[in-house]
């Protein structure tokens, strides 16, 4: 990733914030954004400024450039300046990863309300989209070449019960992809989609989700759920880390990958291949 630029979207923390820090790793320079604030309808802890604070300077302990800005992936006109900006100050884009997502109500599809359908869609589907958007003219002008990455999830191969917005956000996302693989073909830049299982991060290591795997316990920890979440994997391993999601990334921004576009790679522990028949 040498002489590389990277543009990371929900960078404060979690996977996000591993991306940066594997990527730079491998020499790229790093642009990150984050709303860095409170979702309406998302329960969980938010990200906050001092989160993305710290994912800059994990960058720059690694001695790479770094440019970050708070902005919303469902405001395009934030999105795009903050972005424009960057790429004037570090000089150019090679690599985009849409990672910014939320996670809100788990319920029957009947029973969600318009407001949680839609904020999933617009931060999960709608927000991707715009970070393509701001993202690819700077790209083309880059180029020939490119890489764009999509962070799905296990939720963009299978249909979850109970999570209808996440699903069809995360469905949507694997259409997205494969339009615009076929799109930004003639530019030579390359786009795939990444499908997490579990990941212990925020978004996942928290009360609030805990209960939500044991609601036979009164109180329970992350490591009360463990067990819940291990039984969904063919391995007996209850999630991966951030960093195994990162490692998949940086195969699909580097030159090692510079014949793939168009895929879904599972980072799943085995999910959606399982067997669960008799």
């Amino acid at each position: 990733m040498e002489g590389k630029i990277a543009f990371i979207t929900g960078a404060a923390r979690g996977q996000g914030r591993a991306h940066a820090v594997r990527l730079a790793s491998e020499g790229a320079d790093i642009i990150a954004t984050d709303i860095a604030a409170p979702v309406d309808t998302v329960r969980s802890p938010a990200a906050t400024p001092e989160d993305l604070a710290e994912t800059v300077e994990a960058v720059k302990a690694l001695d790479r450039r770094v440019v970050s800005f708070v902005a919303d992936v469902r405001d395009q006109d934030a999105l795009s300046t903050g972005l424009d900006a960057a790429v004037a100050e570090l000089g150019g884009l090679d690599v985009v990863v849409a990672n910014a997502g939320i996670m809100n109500a788990l319920a029957p599809s009947w029973q969600l309300d318009e407001v949680q359908w839609q904020t999933m869609i617009d931060v999960n589907l709608t927000g991707v989209w715009h970070t393509v958007k701001a993202a690819v003219p700077s790209l083309i002008e880059r180029g020939p070449g490119g890489s764009v990455i999509l962070t799905s999830s296990i939720a963009g191969l299978r249909g979850l019960p109970y999570l209808s917005h996440y699903t069809a956000a995360k469905h949507g996302l694997v259409g997205l992809a494969t339009a615009l693989a076929n799109e930004l073909a003639p530019h030579r830049i390359r786009v795939n989609t990444v499908h997490p299982t579990n990941a212990r991060t925020p978004m996942l290591d928290n009360p609030l989700a805990a209960r939500n795997f044991r609601p036979d316990l009164d109180d329970p920890t992350f490591e009360d759920a463990a067990p819940v979440l291990a039984a969904t994997n063919m391995w007996d391993v209850p999630y991966v880390e951030a960093e195994d999601v990162a490692n998949a990334v940086l195969f699909l921004a580097s030159a090692e990958s510079r014949y793939i576009t168009g895929i879904s790679l599972p980072v799943d522990l085995g999910m959606t291949t399982k067997f669960s028949g008799a």
